[in-house]
């Protein structure tokens, strides 16, 4: 069988994008151990990120943020809480929301955190060259902003 434009390769974008995050997603992990953060795993990112920008969201806003569905958001906010990464409490104006707070622990491993990625950033900067590493960025945005709308 010969290959053909289009055919399922290890050079297929998302193939390498997946395999990319796979591989940053371990190097971070690595990292977060070796800073004695093991409990912070790199999928957390998508709530706490919004979450060290604004603490304190409602639930359904974290998702939002995250880009998560309600039932992701749920089973997520469930393992940073047994983590000991958030907290949730009743919104005093809405008994119906929850609202998602950081814990004292992950404000302590705050730090932590934004060096590990900063130095997981200049190392994958150091390999590409910066108009590269720019470009990178922003297609990356553009890939993840797909079909969405304003």
């Amino acid at each position: 069988m010969t290959e053909r434009s289009g055919s399922l390769t290890s050079d297929n974008l998302g193939f390498l994008l997946a395999k990319a995050s796979q591989r940053w997603n371990e190097l971070l992990y690595e990292q977060f151990v070796a800073a004695g953060a093991a409990e912070v795993r790199p999928a957390y990112g998508s709530l706490l990120i919004p979450l060290y920008q604004e603490d304190g969201l409602r639930q359904g806003e974290v998702a939002r943020r995250a880009r998560l569905s309600k039932q992701t958001m749920t089973t997520m906010a469930r393992a940073l809480e047994r983590a000991g990464l958030i907290e949730r409490r009743l919104d005093p104006t809405d008994a119906r929301a929850t609202l998602v707070f950081l814990s004292r622990r992950a404000r302590e491993v705050r730090p932590v955190i934004e060096g590990v990625v900063a130095a997981l950033d200049a190392h994958v900067a150091s390999v590409l060259q910066p108009r590269t590493s720019s470009n990178l960025t922003r297609a990356l945005k553009a890939i993840a902003d797909l079909d969405r709308g304003p």
